[in-house]
C-alpha cells in the first residue's frame, strides 16, 4: 500500500496540473476507466479513485512559484459569480391531493406523499423533486394535460432523479418508472436525457450493481450506457424489457428479480 501511495504521488507530480484544474483519468493502480480524479488546489495535489474496489486516495503539497501565485490570483479575480442555489418557483406547491395529480398517481400506483410530489399550478404538472443529501437541487415536471413539452426541467442541475434505497440501482427513462421500481430493494434512477454525463457516472458509481432497464427499442443506447459505466460500477447488467418498466409487466419484473444479486 505504501508503494502504491508513493507511486501515485510521483504520478501526480508528473501530470503538472495547473492550479485550480482537475483531470479525470484512468486509475494508475486499478486501471478503472476514468475513475481517477486529480486536482491542484492552490498547490495541494489531491487524488481519489471512485471505483468501489480501489481505495487509493491522498494528497501532497507542491511548492508554488511566484508565477503560479500570480496566475492563481488572476484566475480568481476573473471567476464568474457563484451559481445561486436552486429555489422552487412559487407556483410549485405541495400536492395537497389535487384531483388531477391524484388521478395520475392512481394510474401508476404512486404514493404522492411518500414520493413528496409537488404540483405546478401554473402549467398543471406533477413535479418530482431532485434531491442531493435530502436537499432539493432541481425538479422536473410531467404535464397532466396535453401541454408540451410533456416533461420540463426547472433548473440546470445535472443530477438524475432517484427514489428508493439499497445498493442496486435500476437505470430507467423517466421519473414514473424510477418511482415505481424504487423501494427497499432497488433505487430507481431516471437519467432524464439521452446520454450519461460525468455527474451521472459519479452518482451511479455509489452502487454495487447497476441494472440498465431502458425502453425495449433503445438497445443501442443500453449497450452504450453499459460500456460507459464499466470502470465506475463493479457489476453492470442489462435487462431486456418487453415494455416500459413503469407498466410493471410481470415478465419484466420477474427478469429484474432474476438479475438482482442474491445476498
Amino acid at each position: 500500500m505504501v508503494n502504491d501511495i508513493n507511486f501515485v504521488r510521483g504520478y501526480m507530480l508528473d501530470l503538472n496540473i495547473p492550479i485550480g484544474h482537475t483531470k479525470r483519468l484512468n486509475c494508475p493502480i486499478c486501471n478503472g476507466y476514468k475513475t481517477f480524479t486529480a486536482t491542484n488546489n492552490m498547490g495541494m495535489l489531491v487524488w481519489n479513485c471512485y471505483k468501489a474496489s480501489c481505495n487509493i486516495k491522498g494528497n501532497t503539497k507542491v511548492r508554488l512559484s511566484a508565477d503560479d501565485i500570480k496566475t492563481a490570483k488572476s484566475q480568481k479575480e476573473n471567476e464568474s459569480p457563484p451559481c445561486t442555489a436552486f429555489v422552487l418557483p412559487e407556483y410549485i406547491v405541495p400536492h395537497n391531493n389535487r384531483k388531477k395529480l391524484i388521478e395520475f398517481c392512481n394510474t401508476w400506483s404512486l404514493d404522492p406523499t411518500e414520493l413528496d410530489l409537488h404540483y405546478d399550478v401554473k402549467e398543471d404538472r406533477v413535479v418530482f423533486l431532485i434531491k442531493d443529501s435530502n436537499k432539493v437541487v432541481d425538479a422536473t415536471g410531467r404535464a397532466l394535460t396535453s401541454r408540451l413539452p410533456k416533461w420540463k426541467r426547472y433548473g440546470n442541475n445535472t443530477l438524475p432523479y432517484y427514489y428508493g434505497s439499497g445498493t442496486v440501482g435500476v437505470v430507467v427513462e423517466d421519473c414514473v418508472s424510477a418511482a415505481r421500481v424504487g423501494g427497499n430493494a432497488y433505487v430507481g434512477v431516471a437519467i432524464l436525457g439521452t446520454s450519461l454525463s460525468e455527474e451521472h457516472k459519479d452518482f451511479l458509481s455509489r452502487f454495487s450493481t447497476i441494472i440498465i432497464a431502458l425502453d425495449p427499442d433503445a438497445m443501442p443506447k443500453i449497450f452504450a450506457f453499459a460500456k460507459e459505466l464499466r470502470g465506475y460500477v463493479n457489476n453492470i447488467k442489462v435487462l431486456r424489457l418487453t415494455d416500459d418498466l413503469k407498466y410493471y409487466n410481470k415478465k419484466d419484473i420477474t427478469n429484474l428479480y432474476n438479475l438482482t444479486p442474491k445476498e
